[in-house]
């Protein structure tokens, strides 16, 4: 994953926090639990608190958080920069929410889960009747709930976006005030940490502070995080403008997250502190799990599965290989335990079993994650 910075002033790289995109994190670590080892506690804790209007709710709108991180949670990222930097409010970053169109906001709503088109960008399935049909084909592989929500965005944008926004503001009232004020100290402290890192050692130093995974090349010219994706954006597009944000999260380990859509500026969402985990498996679990993932392939279907559930024709189209070839790496890994199958209606869905992959140590399920 690369961001191009040619010619970028020192000053348009900022480290900012940010409520909302902490909230989406933490509204992630609800939904899927495994991926954050040490958050168990609080994850039941908190989803125990939750009303049942309110638990509701977020299940009907979990894929904005749910697969990966919906870029709804970083409007800043494609508004013009205020002298201040963006607001580090909740309530003020929904404004910005606010202040995004329709075309955009419905794209950043299904770039993911509904959309195969987040790197080539275009119109959206607001605006383009063949992604429309593709968005709700993709919608109605992920169940009849997403297809349902995917439907009422399509007809009504103006109507669900209220709802969405209705729904952070609970979010907030019901846990997420609490978690912010205990959580955005060491963020807002980390920031300036990383802010002093930049000015007196450099871009390189300060990068590597906040991941090693995170590289600049000698020239100046390129950032680059090593994640088991690609894709590549630029920071210093002349119809937007120009800069790079770096958001600490709290929540957010062992996730790496770069936004990199067109028309955005590039957003990197890092961790700050990662929990201890638990041991390996037993030696013969562990031996056949390991040649099961020997296969660069089998680590790309992971790093899929690991977000959410698909069907073998969704991975074959993704990484342009045939179903049956599919369907034998899958196979394996099955047989190591490491993904596990469910039917829904006429879909058979895979999907990574996260807290056996956690066992293999914490090096692998960063890198899968990340």
């Amino acid at each position: 994953m690369t961001i191009d910075i040619s010619g970028l002033p020192p000053e348009r790289i900022v480290f900012e926090i940010s409520p909302l995109a902490e909230l989406g994190v933490a509204l992630h670590a609800l939904a899927e639990p495994g991926h954050h080892p040490g958050l168990h506690g609080w994850a039941t804790a908190t989803s125990a608190a939750l009303k049942p209007d309110l638990a509701d709710r977020l299940c009907e709108a979990d894929f904005l958080w749910r697969t990966t991180f919906s870029d709804v949670f970083m409007p800043f990222a494609a508004l013009p920069r205020p002298q201040a930097g963006h607001p580090a409010t909740l309530a003020g970053e929904l404004d910005l929410l606010d202040q995004l169109d329709d075309d955009r906001f419905v794209s950043a709503a299904l770039e993911f889960t509904c959309a195969n088109t987040y790197s080539s960008g275009g119109p959206s399935a607001l605006s383009d009747p063949l992604r429309r049909e593709r968005a709700l084909e993709l919608a109605a592989n992920r169940g009849p709930g997403q297809l349902d929500f995917t439907k009422r965005l399509l007809k009504d944008p103006v109507a669900v976006r209220a709802w969405v926004r209705r729904l952070f503001e609970d979010c907030e009232e019901a846990f997420f005030a609490d978690t912010w004020r205990r959580v955005a100290p060491q963020l807002a402290a980390d920031a300036r940490h990383k802010t002093e890192l930049l000015r007196h050692k450099g871009l390189a130093e300060a990068l590597h502070a906040v991941s090693p995974a995170l590289t600049v090349d000698e020239e100046r010219t390129r950032i680059s995080a090593d994640k088991m994706t690609e894709g590549r954006t630029t920071a210093v597009d002349p119809s937007i403008e120009t800069g790079v944000t770096l958001v600490p999260s709290h929540y957010g380990w062992p996730h790496l997250m770069v936004l990199h859509a067109p028309g955005w500026r590039p957003v990197i969402h890092y961790p700050v502190g990662s929990p201890a985990l638990p041991g390996p498996a037993s030696v013969e679990l562990l031996t056949l799990r390991m040649e099961a993932l020997a296969h660069p392939m089998r680590m790309r279907l992971c790093r899929m599965l690991a977000r959410s559930p698909y069907t073998t024709s969704e991975l074959a189209d993704t990484y342009s290989i045939t179903a049956p070839e599919v369907s034998r790496h899958l196979s394996v890994l099955k047989k190591a335990g490491l993904i596990s199958t469910r039917r829904r209606g006429r879909y058979v869905l895979h999907q990574l079993d996260v807290s056996s992959v956690a066992r293999l140590g914490s090096d692998f399920l960063e890198t899968v994650l990340r």
